[in-house]
C-alpha cells in the first residue's frame, strides 16, 4: 500500500482543530479512524495491478539525436477502473538531459476490460543497445488517498546508430567519383583496366587503345575507352582500443573513425566495390564481410557500429595484420583508423607493415586534435610559456610517425574530427585516380 499526498493533507487538517479545542486520544481518535476506514476503502477500490498485462511497440532503431518513439498497451481486465501513474524505465543516457527523463512518467486512465496505450520519447545520448528496465504501476482508489503498487518486466531494446553527420560530403564525392569513372560529359575516360565503349578517334589519342577489328569494319578508327576497374576491395580496419577511447572536443575519437568509416563505405559501394569491415583491439568486436554493391550495405555496417565501445587495452597490432591477410586474401585497399601515437605506431604497427604492404595498398587515417596545432603555431611566444609542453611535442611526434608511415609506402590522413571523413573519401578518390586500387 502506498498513501499519497492528499492523505497527509487531510491527516493535518484533521489533528489542527483537535490539538487546539479537544487535545486528547478521544480526539485523535474521532479524526484518524474514520480516515482510516476511508483509506481501507479507497485501497480496495484501487484496481488490482498484478493482473495488468504489458505489451510493447514501436522503434526498435533510432539515429543518434533524433527521436525515437515506444508505445506501452497496457490492459485492465479487471472490472474496476484503473487510474494509475506509470513510470517506464529506461537507461539515464537514452535521455539527453534531466529534463526529457520526465518523458518516462506516464498519467493515465484505462476503463474497466479496456485497453489504454502510452507512447514514452527517447532521446539517446550514447550509441548502443539501450533496453528498459521494468514498468512500474501505481494504481489510485476513486478518493485518491491509497494506491496499489506493483512491477511488471516488459522487455525492449532499440538500438542507438551512429549518426553519420558526413553524409552530406557524399553528393560531392559522388560526382567526383562520375568524373572519374567518365560517367559525366565534361571530362573525358580515366585510363584504367575495364574496358568501356568505343568511339571515333581524334588527333591526341594514344595509338595502343586503337580497337583495329572495329576499324576493319567501319570506315572510321575506333578507339577503345577505358574505366577504372570496379569491384575491388576495401578492408576497412577500426581500432577499438585504448587510444579509441580519446576525445577530441567534445567527439570520441572512435565516433569520428566511425564517421569517417560510413561515408567511405557508402562512396565505394556507389563504386561498385566490395567493402569488409573489421572492429579489432585484441580480438575482433565486429565484423561485416566483404560486402558488394548492394542496398544494404550500409546499414549493414551501421549496425555492426552501434553496439562498439572503446576497449582500455592495446591493441595487437600483430594479431590484427593476422587477421587482415585472412580476410583479404586478393589485394586490397587497407584502410586502419587508428590513432598516429608514436609509441603504438613505432612499437606495433611499423615492425608488421611489410606484409600488408607488399600484398595490399595501406592507408592510415588518424584524427587529429586542433588544439595541439594550435599550441605548435603559438610556440615561442610568452604565452606559450604556460601552455602544456607535451602538446606541441606530441604535434612533432606525430608528424615524424606520419613520415615513417609514408616512408614504408602507406597513405596517411590526419585530420580534425570534422575533416576526417571527406579527407579519407579524397584520398580513396585519389586512390583510384592514380591506378593504387
Amino acid at each position: 500500500m502506498a498513501l499519497t499526498g492528499r492523505t497527509a493533507l487531510l491527516a493535518a487538517l484533521g489533528s489542527l482543530p483537535v490539538g487546539i479545542l479537544a487535545p486528547s486520544w478521544t480526539g485523535m481518535l474521532a479524526v484518524n479512524a474514520p480516515l482510516s476506514l476511508a483509506i481501507l476503502c479507497d485501497y480496495a477500490l484501487a484496481a488490482p495491478v498484478r493482473s495488468l498485462r504489458f505489451t510493447r511497440s514501436g522503434d526498435t532503431s533510432v539515429r543518434l539525436g533524433d527521436t525515437a518513439n515506444v508505445q506501452l498497451t497496457v490492459t485492465n481486465p479487471s472490472r474496476r477502473r484503473l487510474r494509475a501513474r506509470l513510470r517506464d524505465a529506461w537507461p539515464p543516457s537514452s535521455w539527453s538531459s534531466e529534463a526529457e527523463q520526465a518523458a518516462s512518467h506516464h498519467t493515465f486512465t484505462v476503463a474497466a476490460g479496456e485497453r489504454g496505450r502510452i507512447t514514452t520519447f527517447l532521446r539517446p545520448a550514447r550509441r548502443g543497445d539501450h533496453r528498459t528496465d521494468r514498468v512500474t504501476v501505481r494504481s489510485f482508489g476513486p478518493m485518491g488517498l491509497a494506491a496499489r503498487q506493483g512491477r511488471h518486466d516488459v522487455p525492449w531494446t532499440v538500438r542507438v546508430l551512429p549518426p553519420f553527420t558526413s553524409r552530406k560530403h557524399l553528393p560531392s564525392r559522388l560526382a567526383r567519383l562520375r568524373e572519374l569513372d567518365g560517367r559525366t560529359s565534361v571530362l573525358t575516360r580515366g585510363e584504367g583496366t575495364e574496358f568501356d565503349s568505343l568511339r571515333a578517334y581524334v588527333p591526341g589519342d594514344d595509338t595502343r587503345f586503337i580497337d583495329w577489328r572495329a576499324t576493319a569494319r567501319q570506315s572510321a578508327v575506333a578507339v577503345r575507352t577505358w574505366r577504372p576497374e570496379r569491384d575491388r576491395h576495401i578492408f576497412i580496419v577500426l581500432d577499438t582500443g585504448r587510444t579509441s577511447a580519446g576525445r577530441v572536443g567534445d567527439v570520441p575519437r572512435l565516433d569520428a573513425a566511425m564517421d569517417a568509416a560510413l561515408l567511405l563505405t557508402a562512396l565505394a559501394t556507389r563504386a561498385g566495390d566490395r567493402v569488409t569491415l573489421l572492429a579489432y583491439d585484441r580480438r575482433v568486436r565486429a565484423q561485416v564481410r566483404g560486402r558488394g554493391a548492394g542496398g544494404d550495405v550500409l546499414s549493414a555496417v551501421v549496425g555492426a557500429m552501434a553496439p562498439l565501445e572503446p576497449e582500455l587495452v592495446e591493441t595487437d597490432a600483430r594479431g590484427l595484420t593476422t587477421v587482415a591477410l585472412a580476410h583479404a586474401p586478393r589485394r586490397s585497399l587497407i584502410v586502419l583508423l587508428t590513432s598516429l601515437d608514436t609509441a603504438a605506431v613505432e612499437e606495433g604497427l611499423l615492425p608488421v607493415l611489410p606484409p600488408l604492404t607488399q600484398r595490399h595498398t595501406v592507408l592510415v587515417a588518424s584524427v587529429a586534435d586542433p588544439h595541439v596545432e594550435a599550441m605548435t603555431r603559438r610556440r615561442g611566444s610568452i604565452d606559450a610559456v604556460y601552455e602544456a609542453a607535451a602538446g606541441t611535442q606530441t604535434h612533432d611526434q606525430r608528424s615524424r610517425t606520419a613520415d615513417q608511415l609514408r616512408r614504408h609506402g602507406v597513405t596517411v590522413v590526419d585530420a580534425p574530427p570534422s575533416g576526417l571523413a571527406p579527407a579519407l573519401a579524397d584520398a580513396y578518390l585519389a586512390l583510384k585516380a592514380s591506378g593504387r586500387l
